[in-house]
């Protein structure tokens, strides 16, 4: 194991958001022995991850795995970067593809952490990102800005509401918008507002477009559509 690390004043409250529990205990073994006053918590789920959030507003670090249920493609990211944008997030993946590591800081990130990864440079990557840097293995290229229509989709992203974003994505999962108002438990007249003030802030003008647009932000593909 590597160097204990301590980077914060009080003890860094940690969430672990994987859902292989092998996986998700060797991460918190690691995390305790780089940072052994944390306070660590885990999720399997989106959902769980979310709820975690929600209850416990002094997460200092998220460590998130890119594919876990409840998500597909960089949607979970997105989703949790909107809703909780003052939380670091880490995204820890078994993908080493350097696209992949570059889209993710692209979409808010603050370091990605292959499972390869030794102990060791784990702890600065955690200790970067804990003192407000950002970090990721050094082939990814961070000095070139995003293209043109990343830069686009953040934005418009950005000015999503995290119940919009909630909508976007049940859109993607072919959801009906009385199956949409169920699980959120808001009427559906609420649903169609949402859907509407999406297809606006997207650019899109129609719910299938809406649809596709969900599917190239899963996929990290963006090209907007409609007038906008």
């Amino acid at each position: 194991m590597g160097r204990a690390v301590e980077t914060t004043e009080h003890a860094a409250n940690i969430l672990i958001a994987d859902d292989h529990p092998l996986f998700r205990g060797a991460l918190r073994q690691t995390v305790s022995n780089l940072l052994p006053s944390a306070v660590i918590t885990e999720a399997a789920t989106l959902e769980d991850t979310t709820s975690a959030l929600h209850d416990n507003g002094d997460i200092d670090l998220l460590l998130l795995d890119l594919t876990m249920p409840g998500t597909r493609g960089y949607s979970g990211l997105t989703f949790l970067r909107a809703q909780f944008p003052s939380v670091p997030i880490i995204i820890v993946s078994g993908n080493e593809e350097p696209s992949v590591m570059r889209r993710c800081i692209d979409f808010g990130a603050s370091g990605y952490i292959p499972k390869t990864l030794d102990t060791e440079t784990m702890g600065i990557a955690i200790e970067t990102v804990l003192d407000g840097g950002h970090w990721t293995p050094p082939e990814v290229d961070l000095v070139t800005p995003a293209d043109r229509e990343t830069s686009d989709l953040l934005r418009r992203l950005g000015s999503l509401t995290p119940q919009q974003m909630r909508v976007l994505m049940m859109l993607s999962e072919g959801l009906l918008n009385k199956q949409i108002a169920y699980e959120l438990s808001v009427s559906e007249a609420t649903v169609k507002a949402h859907v509407s003030a999406i297809l606006t802030k997207l650019g899109v003008e129609s719910r299938t477009q809406a649809v596709i647009a969900a599917a190239r932000i899963e996929t990290g593909q963006w090209q907007a559509q409609g007038g906008a």
